[in-house]
């Protein structure tokens, strides 16, 4: 099971609940002498709450993607150093099937020398009779900080939302891919820094990856991205910085546009790669920003988004912006932006069709 699985959490419970029935039955019923009993007695309690906590750091876990795997918890994976890293050889990739109708993918990029998980859905008409030489448009989905591929699955409902919107001609049918956005475990917002180069990840290893193995539109039209928090801003920022790769993206709850301190040390480095410095420098790049959140997000105010707007004023970048009423900074609060957001990224991107690959 893997770490931030429903079954592992599910599991947890179970032994939980035998555990607390084993206590109430054993009780009294513990042979021997007093001084033997009591220690038992300590033994059995002291079980349940090891349990106990052990379903709570669970879902903790699962709800904030603190730990994507086993192997990052116990220390035994890839590791925090690019340099370092064993496992996949470069440039190749075998994916292999998942859950909810996923293919898993761990994969080295050519360009950044990164590796990380890739999570890839295809649609129910990407198998339909007669679609055999069918390109899709292909979304990326970016998770938040913590977090990992798997939160968009555990917490964000895919892709059963988007099937969802699917049926109800809500939303195109798009190919859906989740990769890492921190791979090796460092936060770089989604930029090149010195000696781990996250851009060229998401922006050229994993759409090389994407449009070698599954039929998908050409990009930068037939591509987008949708991104929460982190990812947001990610979400914001690629299609100003790529946009020979990406048409579009939505921005749900995105971190402060103007980058983060914490993030990127270096003054100059965190200005080039925040979104609100890109737009007034994109003046013609025909891309498309959907940005959206709450009037009670904190981390990502409204007035950043009319900010954003005016910066955009005098591009060819096309802004709309979403606020909700009410929300916290949550999939609660984002799964219910995915109607417009997937809607608007709908007229962004092209239906699928019998257009060239890469």
């Amino acid at each position: 099971m893997e770490l931030t699985s429903t079954s592992l959490l599910v599991a947890l419970i179970a032994v939980t609940a035998l555990a607390m029935l084993a206590a109430l039955l054993l009780w009294n019923r513990i042979p021997g002498p007093g001084w033997l009993r009591w220690p038992a007695r300590v033994l059995m309690l002291g079980l349940c709450q090891l349990t106990a906590i052990t379903v709570i750091a669970a879902w903790i876990n699962g709800s904030y993607g603190l730990y994507s795997s086993w192997d990052e918890l116990l220390g035994t994976g890839n590791g925090q150093d690019a340099s370092a890293m064993t496992g996949p050889t470069t440039g190749r990739a075998r994916f292999a099937p998942g859950d909810n109708g996923t293919q898993t993918a761990w994969f080295r990029g050519t360009h950044s020398k990164l590796a990380g998980q890739v999570i890839v859905w295809t649609p129910p008409e990407y198998r339909a009779p007669g679609a055999q030489r069918t390109r899709f448009p292909v979304l990326m989905l970016l998770h938040g900080s913590p977090g990992s591929p798997r939160t968009w699955i555990d917490l964000g409902g895919m892709p059963g939302a988007l099937e969802q919107l699917i049926a109800l001609g809500a939303s195109r049918p798009f190919v859906l891919v989740i990769p890492e956005i921190y791979p090796g475990g460092v936060n770089t917002d989604c930029s090149n820094a010195p000696g781990r180069k996250v851009a060229d990840w998401l922006a050229r290893d994993v759409p090389e990856l994407v449009a070698k193995n599954f039929r998908t539109l050409p990009e930068p039209a037939g591509w987008g991205l949708m991104g929460v928090s982190t990812g947001g801003f990610c979400a914001a920022k690629l299609p100003l910085q790529y946009p020979g790769v990406f048409r579009a993206g939505a921005a749900l709850d995105p971190d402060p546009l103007t980058g983060d301190p914490e993030v990127l040390a270096d003054p100059v480095l965190r200005e080039h790669n925040s979104p609100m410095w890109l737009v007034r420098q994109a003046r013609k790049a025909d891309v498309g920003l959907f940005l959206a959140t709450s009037a009670q997000d904190r981390g990502s105010p409204p007035q950043q988004l009319e900010a954003f707007t005016r910066a955009a004023e005098g591009s060819r970048v096309r802004v709309k912006t979403l606020v909700r009423p009410a929300g916290g900074h949550n999939f609660q609060t984002w799964s219910a932006m995915y109607p417009d957001a997937l809607g608007w990224l709908s007229t962004e991107l092209p239906a699928p069709g019998e257009g060239r690959g890469r």
